[in-house]
């Protein structure tokens, strides 16, 4: 694995288009006008559909800037007492809390993208008259009981009371209707391609026997799901830990369990959307109780707890972008009307109210930072960024750099060498979250479905979405309304393996036209559904492509991670440091790709700050 990120690490080889790319998307926001920073009253981008995510626009500036593309430094515009790099939750958080410690500082945050929220994005769609949400990134508050006080603290502050989900979403709808997980095999490696439907649902033995698998197989699987026997008799649970962190799942099942292989290729994507790697680099010790799907390890390694083993229920219907959105509204109470978690969810974001001119904090969307320098006597930090293609310097007191941490050695060149090379070792994980707007579920409920896994597909899954109704959102809960469908994308090389595996994902994303996405949407769609009545030509009434090029945090608990001696010696810890009047969040900076991280770590950089 490598150790330090080259220019070709960060672009992965995409031969990105240079030059007029960099101005062009923005003419058409912002008119014949490129230095007005003011958005204007009918912007409003979680309503755009096609290819999201990090949107043509938002990533060529900084992937010229890696290639060498350098900008002048002029004057200072404007003075801040804080300017945050990254408008994602970690920033967010970060103003809020240096806000919290200087009632009246103030405060610049920029953004690359069209849009707030960083990951934690927001998907629109109008059907019948009426607005459908989904999320585009960050899903859910994944266990809050586990996270730390500081982000507790925070969700109580912008208004959340996480107790209120336990009503809002509706834990027992689709298993009242009798719906559950299917697989669609596929015809390369089974011999036919069919749906099974009834996974962990129906006797495994009928399952084996309606599936397409050989007869060797079909024993095996059930017995891998039946058999009570420990795999690792005589050692400790300890020493059983220790041995199965350094062993893939997919080694446990071949050479412990000793499956056949087509059971192995049922398993081998089984896990791409959460570790976006294939079971032969996911620890065996780590697959207990994901998905209710990765069997084997209950008889060898016990589960003991998962977090508080709380349910997987806290969750907007636009995802953490709500939390956003009611980061946003503390820092600047008119752009996001309202007062309540639920209102949040329905309110138009008034985006021309972000930036304006005596405001206290001001967010700057479509601005990418390219430089940020100490001043010649270090009491202050200059930041230049790009805005509809040109540059401009601000002057700020303190700066918080809580965008992608792998950029951070190109847009601040000063900081230490070893301190790069750790800030370098984050390689940011892709994929996708494909939202697809259909106009009913009622193929899902004839076939007794609530979500598809694919065994080779080029989606990994299509699933319903979350039921959750929350103020005046009320979720489709019949099989005759209109559905948000998710389906998640990981580009997977089975001869790459560790952080290259990544780095040329990366590649294919960015490589990938909206209408390869498009058409595999609406294959996969047809292949589990069109038994149920499905026709992707007249039921698919939008699809939206939340690409993330760089998209989770870097992931240090896969197979090949090594143990540190100490909490310093991890690479991501050397390259949070401080540096002067810069400090670093973001959730890189923990190597957590959850908000509980990016909050914390925005917290952390604050203190930093302030203590100098």
């Amino acid at each position: 694995m490598k150790d330090n990120i080259t220019r070709r690490d960060f672009l992965n080889g995409t031969q990105v288009a240079i030059g007029a790319s960099l101005i062009s998307p923005w003419a058409e926001v912002f008119g014949a006008d490129p230095a007005k920073f003011a958005l204007g009253p009918d912007y409003y981008p979680p309503a755009k559909t096609g290819l999201r995510g990090s949107h043509d626009g938002a990533w060529e500036t900084m992937h010229a800037r890696v290639s060498g593309a350098t900008w002048p430094n002029s004057a200072p515009e404007d003075e801040y007492d804080l300017v945050v790099v990254g408008g994602g939750i970690s920033g967010l958080s970060a103003a809020h809390f240096f806000r919290k410690s200087n009632p009246g500082a103030r405060i610049l945050i920029l953004d690359n993208h069209d849009d707030f929220g960083g990951h934690a994005k927001r998907n629109e769609f109008s059907i019948d008259g009426k607005t459908r949400i989904g999320y585009g990134g960050t899903e859910a508050i994944d266990t809050p009981s586990s996270y730390t006080q500081v982000s507790k603290d925070l969700l109580v502050d912008i208004g959340i009371d996480v107790q209120k989900f336990y009503k809002a979403y509706d834990q027992d709808l689709y298993s009242s209707m009798g719906l559950g997980k299917g697989i669609v095999f596929d015809k390369e490696t089974y011999g036919e391609q069919k749906l099974v439907v009834g996974y962990n649902k129906i006797p495994w033995e009928e399952f084996a026997a309606l599936s397409p698998m050989s007869e060797q197989a079909r024993k095996d699987f059930v017995r891998l799901w039946t058999d009570e026997r420990d795999y690792l008799p005589g050692l400790t649970r300890e020493e059983k830990v220790r041995k199965l962190r350094k062993m893939s799942y997919n080694t446990f099942l071949r050479d412990l369990v000793k499956v056949d292989q087509q059971v192995l290729e049922i398993f081998r994507r089984w896990g791409m959307s959460f570790w976006c790697v294939g079971s032969d680099e996911i620890p065996a010790s780590a697959v207990q109780g994901y998905d209710g799907g990765m069997p084997g390890l209950n008889h060898t390694l016990k589960r003991v707890g998962h977090r508080g083993d709380e349910p997987y229920i806290f969750h907007f219907p636009d995802g953490n972008a709500s939390v956003a959105r009611l980061l946003v509204r503390k820092l600047v109470p008119d752009a996001v009307p309202g007062s309540t978690m639920e209102d949040v969810v329905t309110t138009r974001v008034d985006y021309s109210k972000l930036d304006q001119s005596g405001s206290p904090v001001r967010i700057r969307l479509n601005s990418t930072v390219v430089n940020t320098s100490h001043t010649a006597n270090g009491s202050a930090v200059d930041i230049t960024y790009i805005h509809t293609g040109d540059a401009h310097t601000v002057r700020a007191k303190k700066c918080i750099l809580a965008c992608y941490n792998s950029a951070i050695p190109y847009i601040c060149s000063d900081l230490p060498e070893e301190q790069k090379k750790g800030l370098s070792y984050n390689v940011k994980i892709p994929l996708t979250y494909t939202k697809v707007m259909i106009r009913n579920w009622r193929a899902f409920a004839e076939l007794g479905l609530d979500f598809v896994y694919y065994t080779n597909g080029f989606f990994k899954q299509a699933e319903l979405d979350y039921p959750v109704s929350i103020g005046d959102y009320k979720f489709g809960n019949t099989p005759d309304d209109p559905m948000v469908l998710h389906m998640c994308y990981v580009p997977y090389f089975a001869d790459i393996q560790g952080p290259d595996q990544w780095r040329a994902g990366r590649r294919k994303l960015l490589e990938t036209s909206f209408s390869d996405f498009e058409g595999h949407v609406r294959d996969q769609l047809d292949q589990a559904l069109s038994g149920g009545g499905f026709d992707a030509g007249k039921d698919i009434q939008a699809i939206t492509v939340n690409r993330w090029a760089h998209g989770y945090s870097y992931s240090p608990g896969l197979t090949w991670e090594p143990d540190y001696a100490s909490e310093e010696d991890k690479p991501w810890v050397k390259g949070r440091k401080q540096f002067g009047r810069i400090a670093i969040a973001n959730s890189d900076a923990g190597a957590a790709a959850n908000t509980d991280a990016a909050i914390k770590h925005g917290y952390r950089a604050v203190q930093e700050l302030t203590a100098t």
